[in-house]
């Protein structure tokens, strides 16, 4: 493995050839797709600027493993520097592209709407044409259920009109499905936009809920219920993110083909915590605050079509899910307790 930079205007002088690129290959999917392809014998180009949103020693720790390979390549860079990214595809000449970097967090892009435009649509369309110029057989685009707003009829299907988006975050996952379709329909790069819907698992960023949830349990602390509970979220295991990125990146679609990936079995917000609590074998504190905004009521994946598509079938449940979760979380916080002793 040999990490670049992209201060520089040379990349070595003998490069792996790459299968597949993943941006943002440092995070919470990505690094778990990359191990999926290096266990299958891929050879991979790791994207990521390892942006300092959340702490940066986390994405550090979820490469440690793939930097060993001889099959990784991993390059520090950010997708919105549209020369770096085009000379990275130049000199790799990737053959597949998934492209997970991107601005996460419905709630943070209320404060800082610019970053998440400028990241998820710049960047993307500085992905798109660096495919298109060199050729990639196929780009998998990480979109979000977010698109989908307070859209009230569900379950969710990809033929919905996107007409209740109801934050910056989820504007710019429209904005870039909608970048997709003009490479698809004008340029001929083919592109399928998959939806992910509240994904869970190990290496879980620090601002998402079970993350959150679990730390404030074990340490005793009361736990912040913004609306009533009655809230529901179509948790989808990681694992189950995977597979269905896995079996995208088989496709060689003539439109742009959109997918919702889900677990498609919504639980309640008081479901989820009764079910960590079963889990972590702890009781949670709760405290009962207004809704905030950017919430949505609830989200619910129509996964008929990644049936039919992809051969996607989710199987693990939220209770299977989060036993793997749960230890990954208490070694975590372990050692943040160790580290903290120190």
């Amino acid at each position: 493995m040999r990490l670049h930079d992209s201060s520089a205007s040379g990349y070595g002088a003998a490069l792996m050839p790459s299968t597949t690129l993943v941006t943002g290959a440092a995070g919470f999917i990505g690094s778990h797709l990359v191990d999926r392809l290096l266990e299958q014998g891929e050879r991979v180009l790791a994207i990521d600027n390892f942006d300092p949103f959340y702490p940066v020693e986390i994405k550090r720790e979820n490469v440690r493993e793939h930097v060993r390979s001889s099959n990784y390549e991993l390059v520090a860079i950010d997708i919105r520097d549209r020369t770096a990214m085009l000379g990275i595809f130049e000199r790799f000449r990737p053959r597949r592209v998934v492209h997970l970097a991107a601005r996460a967090g419905v709630r943070p892009s209320m404060s800082d709407p610019f970053e998440y435009v400028t990241t998820n649509v710049d960047g993307t369309l500085n992905v798109l044409e660096a495919a298109r110029r060199t050729a990639t057989e196929i780009v998998v685009n990480g979109s979000s259920s977010s698109v989908y707003g307070t859209m009230p009829t569900v379950p969710f299907r990809e033929d919905a009109r996107l007409d209740h988006l109801i934050s910056p975050y989820a504007a710019s996952k429209a904005a870039a499905e909608a970048l997709c379709q003009a490479y698809v329909g004008g340029l001929g790069v083919a592109i399928v936009s998959l939806r992910f819907f509240t994904v869970y698992g190990p290496r879980q960023r620090p601002d998402l809920a079970i993350r959150k949830f679990h730390e404030l349990i074990r340490r005793e602390q009361t736990l912040p219920i913004y609306g009533d509970g009655t809230s529901s979220r179509d948790y989808t295991f990681v694992g189950d993110i995977v597979t269905g990125i896995l079996s995208a990146l088989e496709l060689r679609p003539t439109k742009h083909e959109i997918v919702n990936l889900g677990g498609s079995s919504p639980v309640e917000l008081r479901e989820l915590i009764r079910t960590l609590e079963r889990v972590m074998g702890q009781s949670a504190r709760l405290e009962y605050l207004p809704p905030q905004l950017g919430d949505v009521p609830s989200t619910w994946a129509d996964v008929s079509r990644a049936r039919e598509l992809l051969g996607y079938a989710p199987s693990t449940s939220l209770l299977e899910g989060l036993g793997p979760t749960v230890r990954w979380l208490d070694a975590e916080l372990g050692a943040t307790r160790r580290a903290t002793a120190s």
